[in-house]
C-alpha cells in the first residue's frame, strides 16, 4: 500500500467518525476523489482496503456502504475481557519483536486462543486502526511502528511544534459540532468513564481529540503529519500501565483546551496546548521505559 493510499484510508476512518455514519452509509469514488483532491485511482485502491477490512461493504451497482457501526461517542463500546487481552497481547508481542513482519491467518490461530471468526474480529479492528495490512491471498503484514524509546520521544518533541502552531494558522475554522461532540467524551472520561475504558480506547479518545483540533487549522501538512505520528506511537501507548489519577489531569486539560477553542481563544489554547505537551512528553518518555 502506497504512502497516498494509506493517508486516504486513515482520512476516510477519520470521516466515518467524525460524521457519525451508519451500517448501509453510502460512500461515493467520485465525491471521495473530490472531496480529498486526488485522482479516483488512489481513492478506489483505499476504498478496497476498508472493505478487505472489514469496515466496508460493497454495495449495489459496484458502490460501497459502512457494513460496522461506530461506537457512540461519550460512551465507548466495551470490550469482553478475552477479547481486550488477546488484542493487548498480539501488541506487545509485535512491538517487543516476537511477531514477525509477516504472518498468515493460520499462524495467527496457532499463536493465540481464537476462533476463525474472533480472529478476523480482530484483524479487522487492527487494520481499521493502521497497524497491520492484508496482503493478497491470506496473509497479514506489520507496517513500521515506533519501537525505540528516543524516536518516541522524538514524536513529542514534534507535536510540542506543530499543534500549537495549528491553533494559530490563518485558516484555521472551528468545527463545532466536532469539539462539542469531543468535549462530551472528555467530560464523561473525568466523570469516571476513564476508569472502565481500556489503554487502546482511551488511547482512541484522547488522540481523535487532539486530531479534531488539528484539522480545524486545514493546514493538510500538520494534519497528516499528526495522523502519522499517531499511527506510529499506538503500540508503546498501549504497552504503558496508565495511571488514571494522571489521566485525569491530562482529560481536564484537555476539556479546557476545547472549551477555550469554542469560546474563539485560541492565542491561550496555543500556550495551554504547549504547555500540556511539554509537560506530557517527559511522563510519557518514563511511563513507556517502565513498561
Amino acid at each position: 500500500m502506497t504512502a497516498l493510499v494509506r493517508n486516504l484510508v486513515d482520512q476516510m476512518v477519520e470521516k466515518i467518525g467524525r460524521e457519525a455514519m451508519q451500517p448501509g452509509d453510502r460512500l461515493s469514488e467520485r465525491q471521495l476523489a473530490q472531496e480529498f483532491r486526488v485522482s479516483r485511482s488512489p481513492v478506489r485502491a483505499a476504498l478496497q482496503r476498508l472493505t478487505e477490512a472489514g469496515v466496508l461493504s460493497v454495495g449495489d451497482r459496484s458502490g460501497y456502504r459502512i457494513a460496522a457501526p461506530q461506537p457512540a461517542p461519550a460512551a465507548p463500546a466495551m470490550r469482553t475481557d478475552a477479547e481486550e487481552e488477546i488484542y493487548l497481547t498480539i501488541a506487545r508481542d509485535r512491538l517487543s519483536g516476537a511477531l514477525p513482519d509477516r504472518l498468515t491467518e493460520n499462524e495467527f490461530l496457532r499463536r493465540y486462543p481464537l476462533t476463525k471468526a474472533r480472529l478476523a474480529h480482530l484483524l479487522r479492528r487492527i487494520a481499521a486502526e493502521g497497524w497491520i495490512e492484508r496482503l493478497p491471498g491470506h496473509g497479514w503484514s506489520f507496517p513500521p511502528m515506533l519501537t525505540s524509546l528516543e524516536t518516541y520521544h522524538d514524536s513529542y518533541r514534534f507535536r510540542l511544534v506543530i499543534e500549537p502552531a495549528a491553533l494559530l494558522e490563518p485558516r484555521f475554522r472551528l468545527n463545532r459540532p466536532v469539539l462539542e461532540r469531543r468535549l462530551e467524551e472528555q467530560r464523561w472520561l473525568i466523570g469516571g468513564g476513564l476508569l472502565t475504558v481500556s489503554n487502546a480506547q482511551m488511547f482512541d479518545l484522547n488522540s481523535g481529540m487532539h486530531q479534531s483540533l488539528m484539522e480545524c487549522s486545514q493546514n493538510s501538512f500538520f494534519i497528516d503529519s499528526l495522523r502519522r505520528v499517531d499511527r506510529l506511537r499506538r503500540l508503546i501507548e498501549y504497552r504503558q500501565t496508565q495511571d488514571r489519577a494522571i489521566a485525569r489531569t491530562r482529560c481536564e486539560e484537555h476539556a479546557r483546551l476545547l472549551e477555550l477553542v469554542l469560546e474563539g481563544r485560541n492565542p491561550e489554547a496555543s500556550q495551554l496546548m504547549h504547555d500540556h505537551l511539554a509537560s506530557l512528553a517527559p511522563l510519557k518518555s518514563a511511563a513507556a521505559k517502565a513498561g
